[in-house]
């Protein structure tokens, strides 16, 4: 198993009181791509994508990405 990034969208959803939908709105991006964030099965993010979700929830990166060490030492 890999360390991840994983994204905290969902909490910050809930804190602003905001859907998926209006977030996708906001950012500009689809439905489907902020599932795809919001799952965590994402690869990749560009800079301007993520400076628009920290716009659109008016939070800092740091509270949308946490770092996840794989556990398992072999």
């Amino acid at each position: 198993m890999e360390d991840e990034i994983l994204f905290n969208i969902d909490v910050m959803l809930a804190r602003r009181k905001m859907t998926l939908t209006e977030l996708a709105d906001k950012v500009g991006i689809t439905i489907a791509n902020m599932s795809i964030l919001k799952t965590g099965k994402a690869k990749a993010i560009k800079i301007s994508t993520l400076a628009k979700l920290c716009a659109a929830l008016d939070c800092q990166p740091g509270d949308l990405l946490e770092y996840r060490r794989n556990s398992n030492e072999e």
